[in-house]
């Protein structure tokens, strides 16, 4: 609902249809909508039905993560340009094919990792691109906040008003079950990604962006369920990543989803540590400390996700450079993939982003994609 009030409050876009599989939202969303544009839009369930309406010049994909991928194909298969939320993927394969399907038919594919259009991260990005912190070799990305649990329920009927089916889509088959169809679904693979993939992608992108870095080469994990131990959780509530680049660049991912505290002043943020100098960064402001630990540099900052959405309309309408095109999400969600691997795998990994494909590792392998379930099938050939 953020972002469809956000889309509809901007002046060269309205918010023509809402789709969602459980009618029961419908009534709500659009009078809520309405309340914005003054415009009621039609209610679809089945998001086949948006891809058939050649009215539609655009799609807005904020559906749990596994339907992230094959939304954004069809969406360009019909003709449209999509905004997807992150992670753009459930896997590699799947990012992949949306960056495929993306140049075949020429459509603005915008992630929604809205710091790229934050101007306060544009400036730091140009703060270390100048070279006042000396040569970086080292970002450090971290999410650090309190995270609801998981507890079992049994499965059950499903709601009237649902269709399970189509929330299911590419996922495997399973019956419905509150916890994978309300918020639940984010800490079990079978859809989600974990936090790394959920909010932790934000801060990795940042500290790629900053790095100036596309695919790792090396990739080790730590962690596991250190609080939750007691419910249906399957990602790990506690995560240290590292990445090795082959420009001699290292990230490093900190995650602890029971903290009830903030890190160096920042919930979720990255630092970039440079031999001169290093910077800290999160989305309400950053800081630079210089040697001596004195502080050179205290830039508060506003947070909106608006920019963002100007950015990927205008893409549109003129033609304008989007700040997060779906190649670059596809990078930065990589990076969630792998670090989940290497702690599904309890190994390192090595992987060549050329090939997209890890290097000599079969058994790695077999994750990079799945088969899909029924008429929800990601395509070989987009």
């Amino acid at each position: 609902m953020g972002l469809a009030t956000g889309f509809a409050s901007r002046p060269n876009a309205v918010v023509s249809h809402i789709c969602d599989v459980n009618t029961n939202l419908f009534n709500e969303a659009s009078k809520k909508i309405r309340d914005v544009q003054q415009v009621q839009p039609e209610a679809v369930q089945d998001l086949r039905r948006v891809m058939d309406d050649k009215t539609i010049d655009a799609i807005v994909v904020a559906t749990p993560d596994h339907w992230h991928a094959l939304a954004t194909i069809w969406g360009c298969q019909a003709g449209k340009h999509v905004y997807v939320e992150k992670p753009i993927s459930q896997n590699v394969f799947e990012g992949w094919q949306e960056v495929q399907a993306s140049r075949k038919y020429d459509r603005r594919v915008q992630v929604g990792t809205q710091c790229r259009s934050m101007p306060h991260y544009h400036e730091a990005i140009e703060y270390i691109r100048s070279g006042k912190l000396g040569k970086v070799h080292v970002a450090k990305a971290w999410n650090s906040q309190l995270r609801r649990r998981v507890p079992a329920v049994a499965d059950s009927s499903i709601p009237a008003g649902l269709d399970w089916d189509i929330w299911q889509g590419p996922a495997p088959e399973n019956p419905y079950n509150d916890n994978r169809y309300t918020y639940g679904w984010r800490w079990l693979w079978d859809y989600g990604t974990g936090d790394m993939g959920n909010d932790g992608v934000h801060d990795l992108d940042v500290a790629r962006w900053g790095l100036g870095v596309d695919y790792p080469i090396d990739i080790q994990c730590t962690g596991g369920k250190y609080q939750f131990v007691d419910d249906i959780q399957q990602t790990p509530d506690t995560q240290y990543v590292t990445f090795t680049f082959a420009e001699n660049r290292m990230l490093v991912y900190e995650q602890r989803l029971w903290s009830p505290y903030h890190q160096e002043g920042f919930e979720n943020g990255v630092a970039f540590y440079g031999n001169g100098a290093y910077m800290l960064i999160g989305r309400l402001g950053w800081k630079v400390i210089d040697r001596g630990n004195k502080v050179v540099l205290d830039r508060q900052a506003d947070r909106s996700e608006i920019p963002h959405l100007d950015n990927f309309l205008s893409s549109i309408t003129d033609g304008t450079k989007l700040h997060c095109d779906i190649e670059e999400g596809h990078r930065s969600t990589v990076l969630a993939h792998l670090g989940n691997l290497a702690y599904r795998l309890s190994r390192p990994l090595k992987f060549d982003g050329g090939k997209q494909d890890f290097i000599d590792d079969a058994q790695a392998a077999t994750y990079l994609k799945r088969s899909g379930r029924n008429s929800f099938v990601i395509p070989e050939e987009v």
